[in-house]
């Protein structure tokens, strides 16, 4: 930059943007006008126009920093439009030296970029702002569905996590998200908070109602326990009681984990202390029906003597003195081991008694008497048959003869059966 020195017109001596007057007042150019920016005392001309000239060159930087956040998008359009229209009006008129008109105009082409950017972003804020208040709405819903359940069959654990979850999405929503119109916005928390206090309310209720099903079952609970242990002195002949008792704990409901746990532990001690007597008195039997078991062991080995006797009576004789002594030795403990030597023995009775029912059949005189009345009749069949062979032989008459050899033959067949 130079300056007018004291002998020249001011008009004589100019820079491009501006110029120095003698008594140090500077100008800068715009257009084909120059305009007044200020003085610079105590200064040389190039003095007082580099520092008005820096006044510029700040605001040269601030133009371009601005063009680059734009370009770089830091920031949003709406953000960088009022910073450019401030300075716009700092450039025009600025107490500075430099083509203000370039940057003015630098700051028309951006503050019109702007404006269409500014007008993009509006729109999808608009979009945002729906979508936003569709999603807010979907989490109302959620939480709605869930104060529409039935208390009674609520899982409330999963119901209450899921509350939580549905307030921490909400207020994250609400905190990060687009702003939702303020009646939009409070139509919506109105029916999130409704919703939310009827499940509060449900489940306060719910639970009010279990403590008293708890309570009454825990009760019900206490006082079979006590009768359970009262049967301690019958030991096992408190079994019956004890196993209806079971029954009505069963119908009892429950009393909460703990508390049935608890009462549980003492019922069923009570019922091992029975069950512990019987287990004792069958251990009791089980080696007292060692020797018996052995003894009718020994009788079966004995029994078998009983197939081998010919002799039905004997064989009857000896099987029933043995039988007399298998009753003596009386029951033993231990069904399968009883019913395994019962049946032993009740198959060696089982063939003594179909050896007899043979024998009976056999020398039945009713049926010996029907066996010789039978035996008479064919053998007078017999003599009759043999009496026409011979006479139909002396006749010639073969066929016949034939067919009254077939007919003796059969009767002698008889016969010889019946003999037999």
């Amino acid at each position: 930059w130079n300056h007018v020195s004291s002998h020249t017109e001011p008009n004589e001596a100019v820079q491009p943007w501006g110029r120095v007057d003698d008594d140090g007042t500077v100008y800068v150019r715009e257009g084909a006008e120059w305009r007044e920016v200020g003085q610079y005392p105590d200064a040389s001309a190039d003095e007082a126009l580099a520092y008005f000239a820096r006044k510029f060159s700040d605001l040269a930087d601030k133009v371009t920093l601005l063009e680059q956040r734009s370009k770089r998008g830091g920031a949003t359009a709406s953000e960088l439009a009022p910073t450019v229209r401030q300075l716009r009006a700092d450039v025009v008129g600025a107490a500075a030296v430099g083509d203000l008109a370039k940057l003015d105009a630098r700051l028309e082409v951006l503050a019109d970029s702007l404006k269409e950017a500014t007008a993009l972003e509006a729109a999808a804020s608009r979009e945002a702002v729906v979508d936003a208040a569709r999603e807010r709405e979907a989490i109302v819903e959620a939480v709605e569905a869930l104060a529409a359940q039935d208390p009674q069959k609520t899982q409330w654990k999963t119901t209450t996590q899921q509350l939580n979850d549905a307030f921490a999405k909400w207020q994250d929503h609400q905190q990060n998200g687009p702003r939702l119109p303020k009646a939009d916005a409070q139509a919506l928390w109105k029916r999130f908070r409704n919703a939310r206090t009827t499940i509060e309310r449900h489940r306060r209720e719910y639970f009010a109602e279990l403590d008293d099903t708890h309570r009454a079952a825990r009760d019900a609970k206490t006082r079979l326990v006590e009768r359970a242990e009262a049967l301690a002195p019958k030991g096992e002949d408190g079994i019956t009681a004890y196993r209806g008792l079971l029954d009505e704990w069963k119908a009892s409901g429950r009393a909460g984990k703990r508390v049935d746990d608890t009462l549980w532990a003492r019922f069923k001690a009570a019922g091992d202390a029975l069950y512990g007597a019987r287990a004792e008195r069958d251990a009791e039997e089980a080696a007292d029906s060692l020797p018996k078991i052995e003894a009718k062991k020994a009788l079966l080995e004995q029994a078998k003597a009983v197939a081998d006797e010919a002799d039905l009576a004997k064989a009857r004789a000896l099987l029933t003195q043995i039988q007399r002594e298998w009753d003596e030795i009386g029951r033993i403990f231990g069904r399968d081991q009883e019913r395994s030597l019962d049946d032993g023995m009740r198959r060696i009775e089982q063939a003594l008694r179909g050896r007899e029912d043979a024998d009976w059949k056999a020398n039945d005189p009713r049926t010996k008497a029907r066996a010789n009345d039978m035996t008479q009749q064919l053998e007078d069949a017999i003599t009759k048959l043999e009496a026409e062979l011979e006479a139909a032989k002396a006749a010639g008459n073969a066929p016949a003869a034939k067919k009254l050899e077939e007919s003796l033959a059969a009767r002698k067949a008889w016969l010889g059966a019946l003999g037999a």
